[in-house]
């Protein structure tokens, strides 16, 4: 059996990594993206051809590092909600609007008036919100909508009408009854736009001969619809039974559980993405390591660690948020952040912050279980928070579950997995 690659497109840069049948790494490359453009507040763009250079550039260097092993598939996530149009021959036609391009807001009020209550649409930075902002300004009514996943395996492929379950959802996709809805042929746009929606780790198509001279790679390796990169980076992680669940440990508090049914709630920002017969159910909330970084310095942060004294809570009750408003696990746009009072030392004031944090996932993995998700039965955490052995020890102790560091988080490893599975 050959190798299988995983190519994942973020804001920031580009990683690709080959696995072997036992899904170990054999290779690990990244390449830095120029950074977005931002013509106006809110608005973030970038040039897609930028991320067909850094993709054919590391699946060249991939070539070189793993010699004659040949490849037997190809899967692509990249982030969720970026949106570009093109010609029926792949040619953008519009710049690609990034995930946070709020410049869409126009498009809410039409879509609050067709689209069902809660779903993943009723946003300024949905794909759908982007899809009738950049259609407005068409001089042409022949054109492709594509995520940056999609955009990408269009290019491997040579066929531009292909998306997956995943990034089709915040584009109007209906993951349960999988497929384009009746209500959104009532917007101002030709639904012939529309891609082909696979289920994501289905083969989709093959390495085209334009494809494999760019990359160096032989033509017809099969080619498997992906996912977003928050949900490779999920699976990356280990998740694998229902109740597994993974927290995200980065600036914001983010949490996503498997599943066997889906739970949409747009009360608390909660949607589903579709994994075969499974689903991965997630919220976030606004608190996290942002409010870490708002009051100590990056160089503060080890020292503070190694002080803490996990046997011994302070009994502070505190709800970090940097500003006022929260959406997940309580859903209050005027909740003020709890922090006082203050500690005078910053040990006691460092660990309540970590406290609350900890409660406050809890709180979230209680709220998903009282709306239809199950009970975690272990938590893998990622981001930068996961390498804080002594916070894992407290969550551990306030969730009542194994709390595990993932090995891996890396999305395109995720990403490699679906393309495994599929050979």
């Amino acid at each position: 059996m050959g190798l299988c690659i995983g190519i994942d497109l973020g804001t920031s840069g580009c990683r690709v990594i080959a696995i072997d049948e036992h899904a170990e790494v054999v290779s690990t490359l990244t390449r830095a993206l120029p950074d977005s453009v931002s013509p106006a507040k809110g608005e973030q763009q970038q040039n897609p051809q930028d991320w067909w250079h850094a993709v054919t550039e590391l699946l060249q260097e991939t070539v070189a590092k793993i010699g004659n092993k040949p490849v037997d598939a190809i899967a692509v996530d990249g982030t969720s909600s970026t949106l570009l149009l093109t010609d029926h021959l792949g040619t953008p036609i519009t710049p690609a609007l990034m995930y946070n391009d709020s410049r869409s807001r126009d498009s809410l009020e039409l879509l609050k008036q067709v689209a069902p209550e809660g779903s993943p649409v009723l946003s300024a930075s949905s794909s759908l919100a982007k899809l009738l902002h950049l259609s407005r300004n068409l001089k042409t009514d022949s054109y492709c909508a594509l995520h940056q996943a999609d955009w990408i395996v269009g290019r491997l492929t040579g066929n531009y009408r292909l998306s997956d379950e995943n990034n089709a959802l915040k584009l109007g996709y209906d993951p349960i009854a999988r497929q384009w809805p009746e209500w959104i042929n009532s917007l101002n746009f030709d639904t012939n736009c529309l891609p082909q929606v696979h289920p994501c780790g289905t083969a989709v198509g093959q390495l085209s001969t334009e494809a494999a001279q760019a990359t160096g790679l032989k033509s017809g390796i099969t080619v498997v619809a992906g996912t977003t990169d928050s949900n490779a980076a999920c699976l990356a992680s280990g998740v694998n039974e229902i109740g597994d669940a993974v927290t995200s440990l980065g600036s914001t508090l983010v949490l996503k559980i498997l599943s066997d049914k889906p739970v949409f709630d747009s009360r608390y920002g909660i949607y589903s993405h579709r994994l075969g017969d499974r689903w991965l159910v997630g919220g976030a909330s606004n608190c996290g390591g942002a409010v870490l970084r708002h009051y100590f310095k990056p160089d503060e942060l080890p020292g503070l660690t190694a002080a803490m004294q996990v046997d011994l809570p302070t009994g502070l009750d505190y709800y970090p948020l940097v500003s006022a408003g929260e959406r997940f696990p309580i859903n209050d746009p005027d909740l003020a952040p709890r922090l006082s009072p203050r500690p005078k030392s910053d040990r006691l004031f460092f660990q309540a912050i970590l406290e609350g944090i900890a409660k406050i996932e809890q709180q979230g993995y209680d709220r998903l279980q009282e709306l239809g998700a199950p009970k975690p039965k272990r938590i893998f955490s990622i981001g930068g928070g996961a390498v804080n052995e002594p916070w894992r020890q407290m969550r551990e102790q306030q969730l009542g579950v194994p709390v595990i560091r993932a090995v891996q988080q890396e999305a395109a490893y995720g990403a490699a997995l679906f393309a495994l599975k599929s050979v």
